[in-house]
């Protein structure tokens, strides 16, 4: 299989991340009066499902409608006029964004999720790789997954860490890249067997331990918390207050705990 090169790696993501923007747009535009719209991580998916159906069943008159991707590119979607009613973010990063963007209720923003960030390789895969140093000293790594840090919250914490371990090594393992538009995209890359290794997150990992094995957590410099709040604009405010509510009550933490996700530190 052949890859393109860094350069247009770089801007096939920016170019699909566009595509994203447009087609949030396009879907939030059918949104009823009585649909509910979460705009929440690709890590999410999963669990928010779940979660999603649990409420629905306490609030008959409210249809969760369940949009995922990467962090920045929904706040994006958001601060360009796509109705959401709840943001739900993988890091305190795009949050902030959203923050400066005025698109969030401020009083409303809470956290309630933590997570890890994880060194995968394939389920089936030939090497014995076991630390982030060997995807950059070892000349059979040829191609690593990581999530675009210029818009998604997992590709911000692998360089993090990376650099605050060794800021070589992360320019080393940056240069052997496949850029993946979500987490989810860059699960993908690994579980087929596209690359040699990648950087997910704990939860992600866990949703697909029968194609991808971790090889190492990896330590963050900063803890990696899920902050969620209702948008300013929303015209459901009392029920996106309740769905925040329920999220992090003791039912919506459980079935975020089945998922993999740690309580957030209050």
């Amino acid at each position: 299989m052949t890859f393109p090169s860094p350069t247009v790696r770089r801007l096939s993501a920016r170019f699909v991340a566009a595509g994203v923007v447009a087609l949030g747009c396009l879907v939030h535009q059918a949104a009823r009066a009585d649909e509910l719209v979460v705009s929440a991580a690709a890590s999410l998916t999963d669990a928010f499902k779940k979660v999603a159906t649990a409420f629905e069943q306490q609030h008959p008159g409210t249809k969760i409608i369940l949009n995922f991707g990467a962090s920045d590119i929904l706040m994006q979607q958001i601060a360009n006029g796509a109705p959401a009613d709840v943001f739900a973010s993988a890091d305190q990063t795009a949050m902030d964004k959203a923050v400066r963007a005025g698109v969030i209720d401020t009083a409303s923003r809470v956290d309630f999720a933590a997570n890890s960030l994880v060194m995968i390789v394939p389920a089936d895969g030939k090497l014995a790789l076991k630390t982030p140093r060997e995807l950059a000293t070892r000349s059979d790594v040829a191609r690593v997954a990581l999530a675009d840090p210029a818009s998604v919250p997992a590709g911000r914490y692998t360089q993090q860490a990376l650099e605050a371990d060794n800021k070589p090594l992360w320019e080393a393992i940056k240069a052997k890249a496949v850029l993946a538009t979500n987490v989810r995209q860059c699960l993908d890359y690994v579980a087929r067997g596209e690359v040699e290794a990648g950087f997910v997150f704990g939860t992600d990992a866990a949703i697909a331990r029968q194609r991808v094995k971790v090889a190492a957590t990896v330590p963050t410099p900063q803890p990696i918390t899920y902050p969620i709040a209702i948008v300013k604009t929303s015209p459901h405010a009392g029920e996106a207050k309740a769905f925040v509510d329920y999220i992090r009550s003791a039912s919506g933490q459980n079935t975020l705990a089945q998922y993999g996700f740690k309580p957030a530190a209050q």
